[in-house]
């Protein structure tokens, strides 16, 4: 390249980022500050999961040793701190669990409604549901927990139309109940033959 041609080179550089340059830094300045962004919400991301692990596993100690204490503290801390992770749907059901066996009902009632409040993934929404529902029915609360199981997703179906039936027919509702356990036994896969067979007795206890 002779001098003259990298002169006119040059020259049309700098015309260029004369014209282009304020823009073409604050492109680069707001991708780097993505890309930061990014990264640093990817390493907040793994860090509270880390974290939940740890006060997952230990509530899974206190379980198993029948800790009720341990057990609604590492819920509690979870619910509060790591409440957007995967984990703290994953305790609230345990939770529940062993605390309704440790006969904390009210204690079992409040992880079910955390999880049916806030978990993020509908599956352990609607098993949360089925619990709580199953809890009302003992206290016969039946239209609260007729009102837990509108619009369950298609792979629910099934379980929350027997689990319906129970609550209407605790209620005295036999023609609805039978309706609810027939749509049961339509929705239930023929492989679950224990399920069906339940809600076949069941059906067939109402009469008619």
């Amino acid at each position: 390249m002779s001098y003259h041609d990298e002169q006119e080179s040059v020259e049309s550089l700098k015309a260029w980022w004369a014209q282009w340059g304020n823009a073409t830094t604050w492109i680069v300045l707001v991708a780097l500050v993505a890309a930061a962004g990014w990264n640093g919400w990817n390493y907040w991301q793994r860090h509270q999961a880390a974290e939940a692990a740890v006060l997952y596993d230990q509530l899974q100690q206190a379980t198993a040793g029948g800790d009720k204490a341990t057990i609604t503290r590492v819920a509690t801390d979870m619910e509060d701190k790591f409440g957007g992770t995967a984990y703290a749907q994953m305790t609230a059901l345990a939770a529940a669990k062993a605390l309704y066996t440790a006969g904390d009902e009210p204690g079992a009632k409040a992880q079910l409604q955390w999880a049916i409040d806030h978990a993020k993934d509908d599956e352990f929404k609607q098993i949360a549901k089925l619990r709580l529902a199953s809890l009302l029915l003992d206290e016969k609360a039946y239209d609260a927990g007729l009102a837990l199981l509108n619009d369950p997703s298609d792979a629910f179906k099934g379980v929350v139309a027997d689990r319906r039936g129970d609550l209407l027919a605790a209620q005295g509702k036999r023609d609805d109940a039978r309706a609810a356990y027939k749509l049961a036994l339509d929705s239930l896969p023929k492989s679950d033959a224990s399920a069906r067979q339940l809600v076949q007795f069941k059906l067939d206890a109402l009469g008619g």
